[in-house]
């Protein structure tokens, strides 16, 4: 089966690689010549997302990228450390920090050295079913057809309306996230654990790589901007907005906010709490295109995983694409609407989506049938 990804991030090139282990013929088609949106944030794969990765054996590419998140320390305004986790990493790899260009980057590589053609500059802007499957056409004027097309599109999926011209808007969580990567020396440490605080406005989380590099984000409570205004705002504009959360508080966050150079990034925070149809017979949504849960649960890019590795069993076990739809859509729905809605808070470092990271026992690495 000739199978259409649309979206060349995380959701897609793994749905991709599953897809192709499964027997199946996927292209991806990406919208953006390199990169993407969010592509100066970093992230964690948790348990669960490093387990599907290790179902379809492309687990080591992404350690070999990235640095171990060992645990989680919570510290109160007053700066004292109130609670304390450590990550399950015996026998298997546990959770694993990287920047999401490294991740995309890494994905993608790997699913080109396993034959997955992937088309940069491809935008989405529609599909129309046929006796031939669908057909998806792009904003160059370009047209592929496929017996399905998956929907890995992101937030403002495309896909999405195409399945339910009715579909709500994504949600402003009412936060805005600054990313920020900083090399200066004498600032506060945290290797191999994420240090989360809750100042008294804002909350603020750091961890520190094995070369000494301090990863740090601040979610901030915001009124919503438009995507322009976002957009116009320069390293030097998300730094000041940053540090003027922390600024006066007896807490490193405005320190290392200080210390940071251009290495910096900003934009809003949005969910997607329900989807209320995932899918038609020639389609189906993966990832955030599907739902998109607050950056606070840490388990964005590892559900996006576990759909990808569920979804490429489901079209290898079942009949049809509307039965393996069906099924993928029963597996899932309960388990990601619980997640955005336990992350819909925003409170950093809470027992929330990080609950959800325990390993997963997949029945067998994929393999066609």
């Amino acid at each position: 089966m000739r199978v259409l990804v649309a979206g060349g991030g995380i959701s897609g090139t793994v749905t991709a690689m599953a897809l192709k282990l499964a027997g199946h013929e996927p292209v991806v088609f990406e919208a953006y010549p390199a990169g993407g949106d969010d592509i100066g944030a970093f992230l964690t794969i948790m348990h669960n997302g490093m387990d599907a990765l290790r179902a379809i054996g492309a687990d080591q590419p992404v350690i070999d990228a990235s640095f171990a998140a060992l645990g989680v320390e919570l510290v109160a305004p007053n700066g004292e450390t109130v609670g304390r986790r450590e990550f399950d990493t015996e026998g298997l790899d546990g959770p694993r920090t990287m920047t999401r260009a490294t991740l995309y980057r890494v994905l993608q590589d790997e699913a080109a050295r396993r034959g997955v053609p992937l088309e940069r500059g491809k935008r989405l802007v529609s599909a129309k079913t046929g006796p031939d499957g669908v057909t998806a056409e792009f904003a160059d004027g370009t047209t592929e057809t496929g017996d399905v097309l998956v929907g890995a599109d992101g937030l403002r999926s495309v896909v999405r309306r195409l399945i339910d011209p009715a579909a709500d808007e994504p949600r402003y969580t009412g936060l805005t996230v600054v990313y920020g990567y900083t090399r200066a020396e004498g600032l506060p440490a945290a290797p191999g654990v994420y240090r989360m605080v809750r100042g008294s406005k804002a909350a603020f989380g750091f961890t520190t790589d094995p070369d000494g590099a301090t990863f740090w984000f601040a979610r901030i409570p915001d009124a919503e901007r438009s995507r322009a205004e976002i957009a116009a705002v320069t390293p030097a504009g998300w730094r000041e907005f940053a540090h003027a959360a922390f600024e006066g508080e007896p807490l490193p966050c405005a320190e290392i906010v200080a210390a940071t150079g251009d290495e910096v990034f900003g934009g809003h925070s949005y969910d997607v709490p329900e989807t209320r149809v995932w899918s038609t017979p020639e389609m189906v949504l993966t990832g955030d295109a599907a739902h998109a849960a607050s950056p606070a649960a840490g388990q964005g890019a590892s559900m996006a995983l576990e759909d990808s590795v569920i979804l490429a069993q489901c079209l290898r076990d079942l009949p049809d694409p509307a039965s393996a739809f069906a099924a993928y859509e029963g597996l899932r729905r309960e388990r990601v609407e619980k997640l955005v809605k336990a992350s819909a808070g925003g409170d950093v470092g809470e027992e929330r989506g990080w609950l959800y990271s325990h390993h997963i026992d997949w029945d067998a690495k994929i393999t066609a049938r």
